[in-house]
């Protein structure tokens, strides 16, 4: 997850919505969906430097939905392929008030450009077995690690059921299942008691309410339960946010909130801490990656030629 819109106004487009929400934010002429971070692959550096920053114009920005459910307020957002921007024919899923994407899809493309693509550099430095991907979303992230790894068998935990149903209607999801019967599981509860028999190879972590990394991250004890459930010579890599986050509750702050993490992941995993720093201002966005560091040239070449350029990225975590 990484924010889309600025706290400052929001841009609103009324083209379509599920159910009637009453919205008084000013219509801007575009609209400030920004790329979450600056790659660090040379070839994306080049595509991207002109227009990560750029806003859209609004009529390139069409909402697909627009509702709130239980436990979010829920926008779907496609972005038109004629608009100079990184996003251009993609679908975006927006969670929260102040609008962070959870989920994106390229009709086009498998690879996002953003941190769930670092999320599917995982599998080659784990052993075989199931992976767990905990906050589902739109199934972004298990849509990348089918594709790339044929044998990757996915057990995805997504509370929101209302999210489950806007991936299957607008980000094809359905078609996913349907397609990988034997490969991918979707689970609608708490994904913090994910769990099967053996244990998982990798678990992805990907958890937030409310704009941000829920607070049970932020505790030792939710990250010694996390690790019980690896088998052994299992990893966990998570998206820990950054600056990039907007929470609703202010006092929460990104950066602050994701330090907390980190602090209570080292508690438990120790040296054998990872972190990964995205973004222009170094702290923009980041992930934690634990286990002892791969091999660097055997991970890369077991890679996509796409995905090596992050494996050089990571450093050893040290307590601010």
């Amino acid at each position: 997850m990484w924010n889309v819109l600025s706290s400052s106004p929001h841009f609103h487009n009324p083209i379509t919505t599920t159910q009637p929400w009453c919205s008084h934010h000013q219509l801007h002429t575009t609209t400030r969906i920004t790329f979450p971070f600056k790659p660090k692959c040379h070839q994306q550096q080049q595509q991207q430097s002109k227009t990560q920053d750029d806003g859209i114009p609004i009529e390139d920005v069409k909402t697909l939905a627009k509702f709130k459910s239980r436990y979010n307020y829920i926008r779907v957002l496609e972005v038109s392929r004629k608009t100079d921007h990184p996003f251009r024919g993609s679908r975006l899923l927006l969670l929260d008030n102040p609008g962070n994407i959870h989920s994106i899809s390229f009709l086009f493309k498998t690879l996002t450009n953003s941190y769930f693509d670092v999320f599917a550099t995982l599998p080659p430095i784990i052993p075989k077995g199931p992976i767990a991907v905990l906050g589902f979303g739109a199934g972004s992230t298990a849509r990348i690690l089918l594709k790339l790894y044929p044998d990757t068998v996915i057990h995805g935990w997504e509370l929101d059921p209302s999210v489950i149903e806007v991936a299957r209607e607008f980000f094809n999801l359905g078609k996913l299942e349907r397609e990988n019967k034997n490969r991918l599981f979707v689970y609608v509860g708490n994904a913090l008691t994910a769990n099967i028999e053996g244990g998982f190879s990798g678990i992805l972590v990907d958890l937030f309410s409310n704009g941000s990394l829920i607070p049970e991250l932020q505790e030792v004890a939710t990250w010694e339960k996390i690790r019980a459930r690896l088998k052994k010579g299992g990893r966990i890599m998570v998206n820990v946010g950054g600056s990039c986050v907007e929470a609703e509750d202010k006092v929460r702050d990104g950066n602050v909130v994701m330090e907390e993490t980190l602090k209570a992941m080292r508690m438990v995993f120790g040296e054998k801490l990872f972190v990964l720093r995205l973004g222009n201002c170094g702290n923009d966005s980041s992930l934690a990656l634990t286990g002892d560091f791969p091999e660097i040239y055997a991970w890369k070449n077991a890679l996509p030629s796409s995905l090596r350029c992050y494996v050089d990225s990571w450093t050893q975590y040290s307590v601010v």
